[in-house]
Formats: C-alpha cells, sequence, structure tokens
C-alpha cells in the first residue's frame, strides 16, 4: 500500500516549474501513505513519484519507481495483487528480480499488454511507463478500493493517489466545481469522475486511461453488470458463498508485516475474524473501539466473538470527550470533503499504534447481502404497485397532507416518493438516499436551476443494459449501493482515514469473484428472517445467535450533542466561512443553522455536519 505521483509533460507543452521538482512535491503531500521509501525517477516527457508502504516484500527490491528485467517499462503502483504468486507462476519467462507483486504486474504487462488488468486479483492503482514506444497506462481496480485522481488539460497530465497530491503540483487551479458542489450537498460526496474541485477528476472504477504524444482515452475493462447477470441460479447459494469468501479472506491474509482485523460485534466484522482464525496458523489479533457510554458501546459482542475465535483481542476504550478530540486531526486528514469518516480515522490510529500495518475489514457487507433499511424499503415499495393506481394529482395531495400531519425528513421523502410520476423502487432509490432534498438546496444557494442528479443518471444508464434490468431487485439495489454510496463514500473515506496513520485496510467482502456470485443469486437466496440472510446462511456455526439476532447499532455517536455545545463555535466558523462563497444564501445558512440549534426536528445534524465539513475543506485547501 502505497501512494503514487507522475506528470506526463511534452516539450511542445512547456509548465511552470521543473517536473522532478513538482513531483516531490506532490510526494512530499502524500508521505503519510508511505513512511517507509520514497522514489522519483524522471526522462523526457515523464515523471513518476513514490511513497511506499512496505507489506510484502520488505527488501530493497521492492523500491518504486520500478523497471521491468529489460528496463523498456517503469511501474509506480499502489495496492494488492493477491494473486501474485499464481501470475508468477504462469510467466516463467520473465527474470524476476524480486519477491514482490509489483514486479508481477511489470511481467504481467510485457506479456499482455493491456489486458493485463484482466488477470489482476486485488486493489490497485497503478501506472506503466512504455519507454520505447512513449505510452502511458494507468489502471484503477475493478470495485474502486483504490483511489486515482487525474488532471488533463492541453496536452499535459498530472495524476496522484490523493486529490491533495494534484493541488501540490500547482498545475490545477483551485477552484470550486460547481455542479459537484450540488452532488455534495444532495449526497455528502461527490460521484466519479467528477470531484469537488473544476478540472480535477477521479479515474471510475474498471478504467484504464491511455496517454501519448497524439492520444488520450479513457475505456472501461469491467463492469459490474456483466458478470452478475451470467451467473446460474443452482440453490446451493450458501455453499457458494462460504466458499468464495473464505477464498477472498484468505487471498488477503498475504503479508510479511504483522496484521490484524477490524471486529466491531457485527455480522460482517464478526465473519471476516471467524474465518481468519480457521485460516491464519496463529491467533488473529481484533481491534475493537469501545465507549464508556453504554448506548454507543458494542464491545459485549466484540468480545463475545474474540472469544469463540480465540483471537487476540486489544479493546481500546474511548469516551466521546476521546473521540471529540480527535475530530480536528480526522478533518484535516479528509482528502475529499465526505459527510463520514472521522469513525475511521479513530480505530485506524488506535490499531496502527498497536504495531500493525494491515487490517482487513468487513466493509462492503451491508451493500452486497442487503444490510442496510433501504433493502426491504424499496422491496415493500416494488410491491405496492396499486400506489400508481390513484391519479398524480391525488397522490400529490396525499403526499401534502401527509407530510403536514407527521412533519420531518422521513415523512419529506416519503411525499417525493408519492408524488413520484411513476412510483417503482429504482425511481424511489435516489430520493431515499438524499441527504439535502434539491428544495432544501434552492432555498440555501444562488442557483436558478440544479444540475441533473448523477445518482438518477446512473440508473437511466443501468436501465439501457439488459443485464441490469434481468437481474433481482436486491441484485439492482446492491449495484447501486455499490457504485454510490460504497464507491464515493465508505471507500474513499476508509483509504484515506486509514493511510493518515500508514495503515493498509484490505476489505475480503469487495473481491470481485465474491461480487459477481452475489450478485447473480435471487432475492429468495438473500431475503430471510435474520438480516443478511445469505451470509448468515453461509457462516453457519461460525456465527452466534447474539451476533446475528441482535439489531443492527452502526457506530454512531453524540454528534448533535457536540455540535450544539462542545463544537459549537468550531461548526458556526466553518458555515460562516461557507456563507461568504457567492453560490450560498448567506441569511439562508445563518437560519438553517439557527434553527438546528433551536432543535428542528426537521434539521438533523448530518445535514449540517456535511455543510461544517465542506466549509473545513474549502477553506483548508484555499479553494476559491
Amino acid at each position: 500500500m502505497c501512494g503514487i505521483n507522475g506528470l506526463y509533460a511534452p516539450s511542445k507543452t512547456p509548465i511552470v516549474g521543473q517536473p522532478s521538482q513538482l513531483v516531490q512535491q506532490m510526494n512530499q503531500t502524500l508521505a503519510h501513505r508511505g513512511p517507509d521509501d520514497a522514489g522519483i525517477w524522471h526522462e523526457g516527457p515523464i515523471t513518476l513519484g513514490h511513497r511506499r508502504l512496505s507489506i510484502i516484500d520488505l527488501s530493497s527490491g521492492g523500491h518504486q519507481p520500478m523497471f521491468s528485467a529489460d528496463e523498456r517499462y517503469v511501474l509506480t503502483f499502489n495496492g494488492e495483487i493477491y494473486n501474485y504468486r499464481e501470475l508468477k507462476a504462469q510467466l516463467p519467462d520473465y527474470p524476476f528480480q524480486s519477491n514482490s507483486d509489483s514486479e508481477v504486474i511489470l511481467a504481467a504487462y510485457q506479456h499482455w499488454g493491456t489486458a493485463c488488468v484482466s488477470q489482476l486479483v486485488g486493489m490497485f492503482a497503478f501506472a506503466i511507463w512504455d519507454r520505447q514506444a512513449q505510452t502511458l497506462f494507468i489502471a484503477r481496480d475493478r470495485l474502486g478500493i483504490k483511489p486515482l485522481y487525474y488532471c488533463q488539460k492541453d496536452g499535459v497530465l498530472v495524476f496522484s493517489s490523493e486529490l491533495r497530491g494534484i493541488l501540490a503540483s500547482g498545475l490545477c487551479a483551485r477552484q470550486l466545481n460547481t455542479n459537484a458542489l450540488v452532488d455534495y450537498l444532495r449526497y455528502q460526496t461527490v460521484h466519479a469522475p467528477d470531484t469537488i474541485v473544476a478540472g480535477i477528476q477521479m479515474l471510475e472504477p474498471g478504467t484504464y486511461l491511455w496517454q501519448s504524444a497524439d492520444d488520450f482515452y479513457i475505456e472501461k475493462y469491467w463492469q459490474l453488470v456483466p458478470g452478475a447477470s451470467e451467473k446460474e441460479e443452482t440453490g446451493n447459494w450458501p455453499e457458494q458463498v462460504q466458499e468464495a469468501l473464505k477464498k477472498a479472506v484468505e487471498r488477503r491474509l498475504i503479508a510479511d508485516v504483522p496484521f490484524g482485523a477490524f471486529l466491531s460485534g457485527g455480522i460482517d466484522s464478526s465473519a471476516i475474524v471467524a474465518l481468519m482464525s480457521q485460516l491464519s496458523n496463529q491467533p488473529v489479533r481484533s481491534f475493537n473501539i469501545s465507549f464508556q457510554e453504554d448506548q454507543y458501546d458494542e464491545s459485549i459482542y466484540a468480545r463475545e466473538m474474540a472469544q469463540r475465535c480465540h483471537t487476540k483481542h486489544e479493546e481500546i476504550k474511548l469516551s466521546a470527550d476521546d473521540f471529540l478530540n480527535l475530530l480536528p486531526a480526522a478533518l484535516s486528514a479528509l482528502d475529499h470533503p465526505s459527510g463520514d469518516g472521522p469513525n475511521t480515522y479513530v480505530v485506524s490510529k488506535v490499531t496502527r499504534e498497536a504495531g500493525v500495518s494491515m487490517a482487513l475489514s468487513g466493509l462492503g457487507g451491508d451493500e452486497l447481502f442487503g444490510g442496510y433499511s433501504v433493502f426491504p424499503q424499496l422491496d415493500s415499495l416494488q410491491q405496492r404497485d396499486w400506489l400508481n393506481w390513484a391519479p398524480l394529482s391525488v397522490r400529490r395531495w396525499g403526499a401534502s397532507l401527509y407530510q403536514s400531519l407527521r412533519p420531518g425528513i422521513a415523512a419529506q421523502k416519503t411525499a417525493k416518493v408519492l408524488s413520484l410520476p411513476q412510483i417503482t423502487a429504482l425511481a424511489a432509490y435516489p430520493i431515499y438516499r438524499q441527504v439535502l432534498m434539491d428544495e432544501q438546496i434552492m432555498e440555501l444557494t444562488n442557483f436558478q436551476e440544479l444540475p441533473n442528479n448523477r445518482v438518477q443518471e446512473q440508473i437511466q444508464t443501468l436501465l439501457l443494459n439488459p443485464g441490469f434490468v434481468n437481474l433481482p431487485l436486491y441484485s439492482q439495489i446492491s449495484i447501486l449501493e455499490i457504485q454510490t454510496y460504497l464507491q464515493n463514500v465508505l471507500l474513499r473515506d476508509t483509504d484515506q482515514m486509514s493511510m493518515a496513520h500508514a495503515l493498509e485496510v484490505r476489505v475480503p467482502f469487495m473481491d470481485h469473484n465474491l461480487v459477481e456470485l452475489v450478485l447473480g443469486f435471487p432475492d429468495d437466496a438473500k431475503i430471510g428472517q435474520a438480516n443478511k440472510h445469505l451470509l448468515v446462511k453461509a457462516m453457519g456455526e461460525r456465527l452466534p445467535a447474539s451476533i446475528t439476532q441482535r439489531a443492527k447499532m452502526g457506530f454512531t455517536l453524540p454528534f448533535a450533542q457536540w455540535m450544539r455545545n462542545e463544537l459549537k463555535e468550531y461548526c458556526e466558523t466553518q458555515i460562516f466561512y461557507l456563507a461568504r462563497y457567492p453560490f450560498f444564501k448567506e441569511k439562508a445558512l445563518h437560519q438553517l443553522w439557527q434553527r438546528f440549534l433551536n432543535n428542528d426536528n426537521k434539521i438533523s445534524w448530518s445535514r449540517v455536519w456535511m455543510l461544517v465539513v465542506l466549509g473545513h475543506w474549502l477553506r483548508q485547501h484555499n479553494i476559491q
């Protein structure tokens, strides 16, 4: 796990500054991602930079940028290739000089060319320069676990593992992307390929980029839908899931450093720890953040699972004030504004301080196995097609009445769904996931009209794909959850918050083989009495009833209370700063803040918090 940087600048397109110095600035900005080693290589139009966190092959043989054996290709790579040993065996003619997975990428590219990405199992973002052909190939893993940002203008391309790396180059203006601002207000994030900064984009998952003197293009090499729709319904679904998940965990235990696992006591993390304990030849180190306040504490369940799996369990007990004191550092670690993230920062910090360089996480289990409430909600809505029998005018009247009788955020969303021209689960999904509704955004901003809803656009694109249309509803929702919330909030936050402490986090549930398998199963396989029925069935007796049957709790803290008390001054500062931007209505933002302070039940803390985070981030990075 590392940080990569690069600059492609042909001589005919001069830039301000020396390429090596610019990439050195980028490397320094990403020092937290790779404290073990650093490297820069420059030749002709290309400059590559690297910061290394050593996980596989700790020797100097893993130094990057790395040359192929014939020195034709040069690589800078962030991530892990879990099947590198198998690929190495398939490439016997290549004279390997190290035991690193990085060199296997070079050998695979030399053998298969751009098709090498289809051979790789893992999480990755890498760039390969062909010194002979003078071409640059950049690729990102199928599910977007590892990030890659880029800015391409006038023939110059700059790329980095973090948006901050691009900004550090000085080659991209610090200008707010106004369309992305609306996306953020709607969904507490910006969906790839856009970012909050104009001109800086994110390479989408399952995609590669090609740059040469005469050409620049981006191409998809993998999609969720086709792989999912090709699976057969055989009936032995739990056994197939058990085998695939076990294989995914086994692959992710490959490391030359101490490793562990996050153990919250929920179904997902407990399943990962149970399989790790079964596969490992030594006790697994498990880590749990527990709280002195009982209403936020899940440690009893984590402790039970740790005892059951005989892990070397470490429980880090924090008070709410301890967490509160870490918030400023967590916000400063954000590479891109997000309404989520501080919890991952805290658990990563204490895990790294315990001497662990790599940890497995249960991230992705909810999205893949239907663990969120949005799954049964949309399923229930889909079965109420009789709602469409009522004329739209009648439904809108009913929606207005319902909202007046039950004021609050949930009622607002229900009213929006009832007012849809055609009520379907997929039409309702963007509303259920939206944070600020469009009417609220218009009240807070000076926009005369809002750009298209990015989640709605994704759905419209997917509906053109027969493979998606033919999938069962739970699989359709899973794809939406993965492509929106998971990839653009949770995975991105996990990467930036864990790498702030030089901790590598691996996510077995996002093994692409497992994902394709589960998405191909019918809803009957996933719906049952237990939450995440299919996963629970697959794990069998490895998970006790106390884990599988308890209510889903989540990682929640008293943010509303903090924001009205301990964090009040800080929050006001950020919101008032945000109000200075011409896109916002100053009076409306101040009124929103006051309504929150007055306990207005229509103004939840999360809707205000994402504005606080946005103000902090724009101020910290001087975005104009």
